[in-house]
């Protein structure tokens, strides 16, 4: 499972805090980078998101836990949409519809 973690610095967070508790967790193992499908900073810094993959949430939350005091986290489980497939399944929703006679 994929999951979406938006994170936003709290306000007395530093770059120096952030660099350093990076580096101690990647140095103890703890990062595992392999999860980590994406990670993104939003331009002005201080907030951003990771795509983090794991098939469950506990572990996900003991990834979390170790920079909740530097930063606040909004997770969300995503999936992928194949966009044609998508459009397809829409049409037969509104083929549907158009048959029931509702507005």
């Amino acid at each position: 499972m994929l999951w979406y973690c938006r994170f936003r610095w709290h306000p007395d967070t530093t770059r120096e805090k952030v660099a350093c508790r990076i580096v101690e967790m990647h140095d103890a193992g703890c990062n595992q980078p392999e999860r980590i499908k994406g990670w993104y900073n939003l331009a002005g810094g201080g907030a951003g998101f990771l795509l983090v993959e794991t098939d469950n949430p506990h572990d996900l939350t003991t990834f979390l836990q170790p920079y909740m005091d530097l930063v606040s986290f909004d997770v969300h489980a995503i999936y992928p949409i194949d966009y044609g497939r998508h459009i397809e399944e829409l049409r037969r929703v509104v083929r549907m519809k158009a048959a029931s006679g509702t507005p």
